[in-house]
């Protein structure tokens, strides 16, 4: 088999599913462009702004994608790739696609706010103070990881560094012009194609003028950065910076499918399937947790829910950014899958134990993309390049959703501390930096990373709970989120409980409580919920407005 079969096949049925299961979805839960957004009701100048659509879908995209669909989908491979892809498809469709624009639609329904909000209001106070202290503390530790191995990254590869330094300064300037000016026919078009060209221009360039920094100042510099990208205008550094970004995975995947057609190379990698392997444990349920980012991941619902519902223009908008933006990562997915199975498993797994799977991606993709005519070396750098550059999307998108998070916490609080707390920008981003830089220093965060996985997956079973019970409240069947959340919960529960039971065994006990907490949250959240139902059969809502 080749893999022009693979891309094309897979290709072909990620479009059909948009204009048929995303019409389905997007009809259940009545996106009307007559419902005003809360762009435009709410709008603010720094985070509610209406924006044009291919620019809230590239930060969608750039914000929710990062390296999670090609670390993921090439690590799960150890299982089999044909069940790594059935689960990208399936799960891309019919969990992830819906997880997302539900998120999004039912954050729009609700000013703009998060699930936790949404919590709160169908499930009770206490849901949604559990539910945000438990995002927060993920958000902190997502910040503190990514500013260290941006660092690193930048310490190692100095290219990369200064190419990123001018990608922020261009998106400054390109969010400018864009802004004023935004009433001249085709500007938008005319800015775009000069922005994209520079870009990649400097992706060139940044080779030849390497910022040469230690470790410490890195660090310092990139969280002045978050709280610059988290406190001013969304349009004015963070939307542009991702719109932009947006336009490297575009041109990487289109790179790699025309390499594909030029190369036709053949699928190397056998069709065993492993039930279970030694690194990894069982198939079930380590391949729904590995496999997030390309099939369903939390992360999505915190910025559907956070920055991006704040941004769409029109209602029907949502169905492009949060349906379809998932199926492209679904797709990116699928290519990191092809980027190594080109090769036998026995060169698989040598190679992932040594280099990695972001080092197989780039090499293998790299050099897929050389047979377009483009030197071997050059397409590796891209590749890697790329996938360094969204590592930087995700930690200024983190901060200010952690910013929001931390703001909503505190906005029922009747207190003059929660009045100041809830309301003033710049001091809730100045806690969360300095929590994410006390968690970097103190060098916890690589005995919490392990249990991410998990963690994650727990918020996209709580996101559709949350969008469930919103959807019974309103009196719309909601089979198409119930069976992606029960099996989500399946999913998490299960992985806790072995997570618990196999740091317990290793001694590590940090890291076994704090899975013990995290399926107690989920249970508990899972009874308030069904109480909230009782009371709603008991004493039905004779105002219940429109979903």
């Amino acid at each position: 088999m080749n893999l022009i079969i693979l891309f094309l096949t897979s290709g072909i049925i990620l479009l059909i599913a948009y204009f048929t299961y995303g019409k389905f979805v997007a009809g259940k839960i009545m996106i009307n462009n007559k419902n005003i957004t809360p762009a435009h009701r709410l709008e603010d100048g720094v985070d509610y702004i209406p924006s044009k659509t291919p620019v809230v879908l590239g930060h969608h995209f750039a914000s929710i994608a990062g390296a999670g669909p090609i670390v993921g989908p090439i690590i799960a491979i150890a299982f089999g790739w044909i069940p790594a892809v059935i689960w990208i498809l399936v799960g891309g469709i019919f969990f992830g696609a819906v997880h997302d624009l539900t998120s999004m639609v039912a954050s729009m329904r609700h000013d703009g706010k998060s699930i936790g909000v949404i919590i709160q209001k169908y499930i009770g106070q206490q849901g949604k103070q559990l539910f945000l202290i438990f995002s927060f503390a993920t958000l902190i530790l997502i910040i503190g990881v990514f500013a260290d191995i941006i660092a690193k990254t930048f310490v190692n590869n100095p290219g990369v560094a200064s190419a990123s330094m001018l990608f922020i300064v261009l998106a400054i300037v390109f969010g400018m012009v864009n802004k004023l000016t935004s009433d001249k026919k085709g500007a938008f078009v005319i800015t775009s194609i000069i922005g994209v060209v520079l870009m990649y221009y400097f992706v060139y360039l940044g080779v030849q003028i390497p910022f040469l920094l230690d470790y410490k100042l890195w660090v310092v510099l990139l969280m002045a950065y978050a709280f610059v990208a988290s406190v001013t205008p969304v349009s004015f550094l963070l939307q542009p910076r991702d719109y932009l970004n947006s336009f490297l995975l575009y041109g990487l995947m289109i790179f790699a499918v025309i390499g594909v057609l030029v190369a036709n190379p053949e699928i190397k990698m056998d069709n065993q399937v492993d039930f279970s392997t030694e690194n990894l444990g069982y198939l079930f349920p380590v391949l729904f947790v590995t496999i997030a980012c390309g099939a369903i991941s939390g992360f999505h619902s915190l910025v559907a829910s956070g920055t991006t519902s704040k941004q769409i223009n029109q209602e029907k908008d949502a169905k492009v950014i949060g349906f379809g933006g998932m199926l492209i990562e679904s797709f990116l997915a699928i290519i990191s899958v092809g980027a190594v199975i080109v090769i036998s498993r026995t060169e698989y797994a040598s190679r992932l134990s040594v280099e990695g799977p972001v080092t197989m991606f780039a090499d293998g993709l790299g050099g897929i993309i050389s047979s377009t005519g483009i030197s071997a070396s050059l397409a590796t750098s891209f590749v890697a390049l790329t996938v360094s550059a969204f590592a930087l999307t995700t930690l200024d998108t983190c901060t200010r959703l952690a910013r929001f998070t931390f703001q909503e916490y505190f906005e029922d609080v009747d207190h003059k501390a929660g009045k100041v707390l809830s309301g003033n920008r710049y001091l809730a981003t100045f806690l969360v930096v300095v929590l994410s830089v006390l968690l970097l220093t103190s060098g916890e965060f690589t005995t919490l990373w392990p249990i991410f996985g998990s963690a994650n997956q727990l918020l996209a079973a709580l996101a559709l709970l949350a969008v469930a019970i919103w959807l019974i409240k309103r009196k719309v069947k909601p089979t198409f989120v119930l069976i992606p959340m029960f099996f989500m919960f399946a999913v998490t529960l299960s992985s806790l409980l072995l997570f618990a039971i196999q740091n317990f065994n290793k001694g590590i006990y940090v890291l076994s409580v704090l899975a013990g907490l995290l399926f107690l949250l989920s249970v508990v959240l899972i009874w308030l919920a069904k109480e909230s139902l009782k009371k709603e059969l008991n004493e039905p809502d004779q105002h219940l407005e429109k979903v």
